[in-house]
């Protein structure tokens, strides 16, 4: 038991290296089209969770917070140019509650409450892009969603003790990368149902042809 710790969060930063990469490739292949918007939010908080996660005392559950920094970070570089959204007044107005939560986690001396924080902004940052992957699935990686999911369950694993400032992170992580892999499945399924489904609009009744 006493390398459960340390391979759960070799494993957390493998997978979350991992998710990015089919991202990182869809993106530059132009089929994934990520939020600008979003991925500011989440690579500005990936620096902020990597160094709350730090100072609250995080060892092996900090891989993975370090390789999201790095990575999320990529991505909203390559959102700039390859990506849509993030500048209209909606997405302006998320953008600056989700600094409201950066500013919290500064300013609150709780660990918990500041994690809080920092979950509420990621969560605006998830909401921002939810109507783009309602209205077109196919533009966001459905794999790295799933992996990215599995990640924080791994580093939630990894912290090693039921201590919430350092749990609440990962395990939302997981939570909220699950659904948003499931919102992306069902959508591309109920799209394709409808593209495979019969057009009747045109199928008149014998009697009056």
């Amino acid at each position: 038991m006493t390398y459960t710790a340390p391979v759960l969060g070799l494993l957390a930063g493998l997978v979350g290296i991992a998710d990015t990469i089919p991202y990182v490739r869809d993106t530059v292949r132009g089929s994934t089209r990520p939020h600008r918007g979003t991925w500011l939010i989440w690579s500005v908080l990936a620096i902020v969770v990597c160094l709350s996660q730090r100072a609250d005392g995080a060892s092996w559950s900090l891989i993975m917070a370090a390789a999201q920094a790095v990575l999320t970070g990529a991505v909203f570089l390559l959102s700039i140019r390859r990506g849509e959204g993030g500048l209209s007044p909606a997405d302006v107005l998320m953008i600056t509650l989700a600094g409201g939560g950066v500013i919290g986690w500064v300013v609150a001396g709780d660990p918990v409450i500041a994690t809080a924080c920092v979950v509420a902004a990621d969560l605006i940052g998830a909401a921002m892009m939810v109507p783009k992957v309602y209205r077109d699935p196919d533009s966001e990686t459905l794999a790295t969603f799933a992996l990215a999911s599995l990640s924080g369950a791994f580093a939630a694993g990894a912290v090693g003790a039921p201590d919430p400032s350092l749990l609440l992170y990962p395990a939302y992580y997981c939570l909220a990368n699950g659904a948003m892999a499931a919102l992306i499945h069902r959508r591309r399924a109920s799209l394709q149902r409808k593209s495979q489904a019969p057009d009747i609009s045109d199928h008149r009744h014998p009697a009056h042809r």
